[in-house]
């Protein structure tokens, strides 16, 4: 039997995967100059976590997630995203009583969603996010924003848009939500059966559809910023005058609501304009969850962060036709001739990689031509050649393939001939 790949997830091999390094080595890099801390916590949490953090409402929680009954009958479910598994180790590990806050925290691992899969998702997917937990200063807001921004651009996007909203404090949201109601509820049975659903759960949700977001409903629904309340209304002001003394471009988006239940204040979307991209333009999303931590049992704790799929961002670098300054080449390949040269470039390619250097040999017997062009393939900066004749004398003669210059080296002064 010949078994293949499920559907909605991928092998990542040599060749693509140093992408993969590069943008996760470029995000960490990133993440230690704002001071974010990584956390990895478990693949798999307790299904009531993500149910309760992440919304009974979302279609993560009704249509997504990969939940099973463990051995003793409780139910478990692979993590869908990570902010929920951030906050439950924020509360559990109560990090809100270290004296440095915000608790900045970064995370960089696989997810899991039961999703169509298309250009750029996947059903097991690689999330980068943030966390910042501890803080109600709207700057805080503008330094997550500006640390995605910030990832974006240093790996060369150039093709981006930033949406923002508010979706205000609880009195302003609970404001909207009966002016949401009382404009869906006549017509509501002309909506999908989720719509339907949600109309008294989180009416929020009906503006986040898919199914019907050519409604007519859909173009005069109320918008949140017509009842934002005073404190919400400086809050979101606040906000936008950091992005603009940091130089962030923005646009305002009253539709954006984001697709998980916890947001409140501040929402976000990075989106790709790039030509060829795709229908779906969202790279990466985030906003405040203000009362997430109270929610899973913790003291009341103010949150923001965002999350994006490296695969997306992939897709986007692929769209603008970025090629990454990944380094292909390796410091030396040996070329040996004879028995003695077989043994002895063993302790060679030892000595060399233990001084640090990139170094490989031939372990198929090739003929000397042959191992010239497994060399080549590697991109080897420079060739070492030896042969029996060559031990007698304790020389090693190094090629340089870039200038094809050759000299002989002492076999015991390689290692510094070529660290250098």
């Amino acid at each position: 039997m010949a078994f293949q790949i499920p559907r909605g997830t991928q092998d990542i091999l040599p060749g693509e995967v140093e992408r993969w390094q590069y943008i996760e080595n470029t995000a960490r890099e990133l993440c230690k100059t704002y001071q974010y801390k990584e956390i990895r916590t478990p693949i798999f949490e307790h299904t009531e976590l993500f149910a309760r953090g992440v919304g009974e409402s979302t279609d993560i929680v009704q249509k997504e997630m990969y939940t099973f009954e463990d051995k003793k009958g409780r139910s478990i479910t692979l993590r869908p995203e990570g902010t929920a598994a951030a906050v439950r180790a924020f509360v559990e590990k109560k990090l809100f009583a270290n004296p440095q806050q915000p608790t900045k925290l970064y995370y960089i691992g696989p997810m899991f969603r039961y999703e169509r899969p298309q250009t750029g998702r996947f059903r097991q997917f690689v999330q980068f996010g943030i966390e910042a937990m501890g803080s109600n200063d709207p700057a805080i807001d503008a330094e997550v924003i500006s640390l995605a921004m910030a990832l974006y651009e240093k790996l060369g996007l150039t093709k981006l848009k930033l949406i923002i909203n508010s979706l205000g404090d609880a009195e302003s949201r609970k404001a909207h939500r009966d002016a949401l109601i009382a404009h869906f509820e006549p017509r509501i049975d002309e909506f999908c059966s989720d719509c339907q659903h949600r109309l008294k759960q989180n009416p929020l949700r009906i503006l986040d559809c898919k199914k019907d977001r050519d409604h007519e409903l859909m173009e005069t629904a109320p918008s949140i910023l017509d009842f934002l309340n005073e404190e919400s209304k400086l809050y979101f002001e606040k906000v936008q005058q950091y992005l603009t003394s940091i130089g962030i471009s923005y646009e305002v988006d009253p539709g954006l609501v984001r697709g998980l239940d916890y947001y409140n204040h501040t929402a976000f979307e990075i989106m790709s304009d790039a030509e060829g991209f795709g229908a779906i333009t969202t790279l990466c999303g985030g906003g405040r969850y203000n009362g997430l931590a109270k929610d899973i049992g913790g003291p009341e704790t103010p949150g923001i962060g965002f999350a994006l799929s490296i695969e997306r961002l992939l897709a986007a670098l692929d769209a603008e036709g970025v090629k990454l300054p990944i380094d292909q080449h390796i410091d030396c390949y040996i070329v040996t001739m004879g028995d003695k040269a077989k043994d002895m470039s063993v302790s060679l390619l030892y000595n060399l990689r233990k001084a640090g250097l990139t170094v490989e040999k031939d372990y198929e017997d090739k003929k000397m031509k042959a191992q010239f062009k497994a060399a080549d393939r590697l991109n080897a900066r420079f060739v070492a050649v030896l042969g029996d004749d060559e031990i007698e004398k304790n020389i090693i003669s190094v090629k340089n393939m870039e200038t094809g210059t050759q000299e002989e080296v002492s076999i015991d002064e390689l290692v510094s001939y070529l660290s250098k």
